[in-house]
């Protein structure tokens, strides 16, 4: 069990302040942050990237770089004042009292060894244990942390790994000498919402288990909610509310805090009719922070003269026993209960003909057998299985699955990319799907354009982002000169709310959201027909979410654009989507509107997704559904039904018909089909995951 010896708050911060020290100027990091996390308790620190919250984090790690200070406060871990240590008494805590779990594993694990040995060293090194307790142990903790045939995983390199499974090895690494403060860094970010579900759920049962605190880091309200006690919002270097996850969820008393539940998809929320509202204005630079509140500048309640004075703004107790905390000057004069004034309500584009068509379309690689030397038989890895479906002018059609599903691959023949192997991709009237994207016709390539997950990799750094736009008028022949198309490529500024100044600026000056606009407004330089978007917020703020996914949805409906949208995230699918595609295993499990999707009957498969997606609304109440294991390789995909290997339901199919047959496609209603052998009684017994409590 954790280290017993000490019984007040393990963690206290108070008044922190960190600075990073540059030739040119000192730029405060994090200022007058205070947090306590007492034995056994979870708090959630909120915010968005830039914020500080990581560093914070490296601040109780004292791992702050040589650039890195500590200007004011201190830290205190089980009473002592960190900063006072020995270098010898932090090494003894770090990694043995203290852990941390960073957001890509593949950072904290050393390639060249393997995973039983990475994992012995820890109590090896800390806790001078032998090599036989701690390989005992190191098994104990590899079957803690859910991870199927421990001994195999012991034995294995890094690699042969998948993410999801690395980020529990990386758990186990940090358990193994059962600290006392656990602090996680975004630990889910890179992972299936499936998975994550699952590290989440394990977290939790092991901080129970290990009496372990917690210091969870995340931009994902929805995960704060399901996994810590307290919360702690910060912006822009200070908390600007702290309180329990009732309170500041259900009575929040900030207007940041307030604005970011705004910008986040509840069920409830529509494009049409309740669209999303984006906080308005970027992000201070923390050497341009203004005088007061720092969110003076984006606040809908701002008032001249107050709360733009030149003094800091203090804490203050928002309820009588000051468990509930607020940095706002004029939180008792707001009323918190005023109905949202909604942004403006937009008419739904009208959805016209099909533009695009798939028939049966299958892609399948053939890989070596022994990939590492070549020889051998062939193996056949089927990433796509008789994919059938048809967009339309206006709609958006989302792609959901968990990584490894051939959703990806799919967008890759659709571009060209790829040639299919078997069936048709119509567009408009030319058959696509033998052609490469070198032999397509100027026309065909400016009609499917893609909009990519991370911005930061599509921009040529060197070249600046008006030169990239015409870059792309000039490759699809728009305009006659360049005159008209330095016109065009100002006006596709316009279209993507950018200053028509950023066309002299590098990408290296723009923000994340702002080169993920470039992105947009570069696919739609040539009035692309299609745009495939693949998890095109995913790398993005919350509240610059709401910004791009808005905007996409205002250039579809001027431009009648057909939106594929790409992704893990259901809440964003929901909100934004009119027809839904599940996908798993390179097979479509099911496909209807997104009505007809979200609600039951479902596909077994589909029900677990929506189980696993959290939601950041304390009336919400989900049925619980973890999905045991990991996709299966499309190398070697199990007999039958694709996904009987993880299915709850399978018990209910008679005479072991899913481990035999492939299911026939189904259809429940019109326009929705179903990949599955369950009978019509059972699939209208399905109970509703996702249920809103009523007021």
């Amino acid at each position: 069990m954790a280290k017993l010896d000490y019984d007040g708050p393990i963690l206290e911060i108070d008044k922190l302040s960190i600075s990073f020290f540059t030739r040119l100027r000192e730029i405060p990091a994090v200022m007058d942050f205070s947090v306590t996390v007492k034995p056994g308790e979870a708090v959630g620190l909120v915010g968005e990237s830039g914020c500080g919250k990581s560093t914070v984090a490296l601040g109780v790690m004292q791992d702050l770089g040589k650039n890195g200070r500590i200007v004011g406060g201190s830290i205190k871990f089980k009473g002592r004042d960190l900063q006072e240590m020995s270098a010898e008494d932090l090494r003894d805590i770090r990694g043995s009292e203290i852990a941390m779990i960073y957001q890509e594993p593949m950072a904290s694990l050393n390639p060249a060894m393997k995973i039983g040995k990475q994992l012995m060293e820890v109590p090896m090194i800390h806790q001078g244990m032998s090599e036989k307790d701690a390989r005992a142990r190191a098994l104990q903790v590899v079957t803690d942390v859910k991870l199927p045939d421990p001994k195999r995983i012991l034995n294995s390199f890094p690699h042969q790994l998948s993410g999801g499974q690395q980020q529990r090895i990386v758990i186990a690494m940090a358990l193994m000498s059962e600290p006392s403060l656990l602090i996680l860094d975004e630990p889910t970010t890179a992972l299936d919402v499936t998975v994550e579900a699952a590290v989440v759920e394990l977290v939790k049962d092991l901080g129970k288990k290990y009496g372990t605190s917690m210091l969870f880091i995340s931009h994902n309200l929805g995960l704060v909610l399901e996994t810590c006690d307290r919360i702690c919002v910060m912006y822009s270097g200070e908390a600007v509310e702290r309180g329990s996850i009732k309170q500041v969820f259900d009575e929040m008393q900030h207007p940041y805090t307030q604005a970011l539940f705004r910008s986040i998809p509840l069920p409830g929320a529509d494009k049409n009719a309740r669209p999303l509202v984006a906080i308005p204005g970027n992000f201070p630079l923390p050497h341009e922070r203004p005088p007061g509140c720092n969110f003076g500048p984006r606040c809908d309640y701002f008032e001249d003269g107050r709360c733009n004075q030149d003094t800091t703004i203090p804490m203050a107790a928002a309820n009588e026993d000051a468990s509930h905390e607020t940095r706002c000057l004029r939180f008792q004069e707001i009323d918190w209960n005023a109905p949202i004034t909604l942004g403006e309500q937009k008419e739904k584009g009208e959805v016209g003909d099909v533009v695009l068509k798939m028939d049966n379309l299958k892609k399948y690689y053939e890989v070596a057998a022994s990939a590492l030397f070549g020889g051998g038989d062939k193996k056949v890895v089927k990433a796509n299985e008789t994919l059938s479906f048809e967009a339309r002018e206006s709609e958006t059609l989302a792609i959901v699955g968990e990584s490894g599903c051939g959703k990806s691959t799919f967008a890759k023949v659709l571009m060209g990319l790829e040639t299919a192997t078997e069936g048709t991709i119509t567009l408009g009237n030319k058959n696509i799907q033998d052609v490469p994207i070198e032999d397509r016709d100027t026309q065909t390539v400016a009609d499917v354009q893609m909009v990519f997950q991370n911005p930061f990799d599509t921009l040529n750094p060197s070249m600046t982002v008006g030169r990239q736009i015409i870059r792309a008028l000039e490759i699809f022949k728009v305009g006659n000169n360049e005159a008209d198309r330095k016109q065009r490529m100002l006006e596709l500024l316009d279209l993507v709310k950018l200053p028509r100044a950023f066309a002299d600026r590098m990408p290296r000056q723009l923000s994340g959201g702002q080169k993920q606009r470039v992105g947009i407004a570069r696919a739609f330089a040539g009035d692309a027909k299609i745009v495939v978007a693949d998890e095109p917020v995913s790398a993005l703020d919350v509240s610059v979410q709401a910004a791009v996914t808005d905007l996409l949805m205002e250039i579809q409906r001027e431009q009648k654009t057909t939106l594929l949208f790409i992704s893990h995230d259901l809440s964003i699918v929901r909100y934004l989507s009119d027809r839904v595609m599940v996908m798993y295993l390179g097979h479509v499990v099911e496909l209807g509107s997104t009505e007809q999707v979200f609600a039951p009957p479902y596909h077994p498969y589909t029900e677990a997704l929506l189980s696993a997606v959290p939601i950041a609304d304390t009336s919400v109440e989900k049925q619980h559904i973890v999905l045991e294991g990991d996709i299966p390789s499309a190398m070697n995909p199990p007999p039958g039904c694709p996904f009987q290997t993880r299915c709850r339901w399978k018990s209910d199919v008679p005479g072991g018909l899913c481990e035999k047959e492939v299911p026939p496609v189904r259809f429940l209603a019109e326009g929705h089909q179903v990949k599955c052998h369950l009978a019509e009684d059972i699939l209208e017994r399905m109970e509703p995951v996702i249920k809103v409590a009523a007021e």
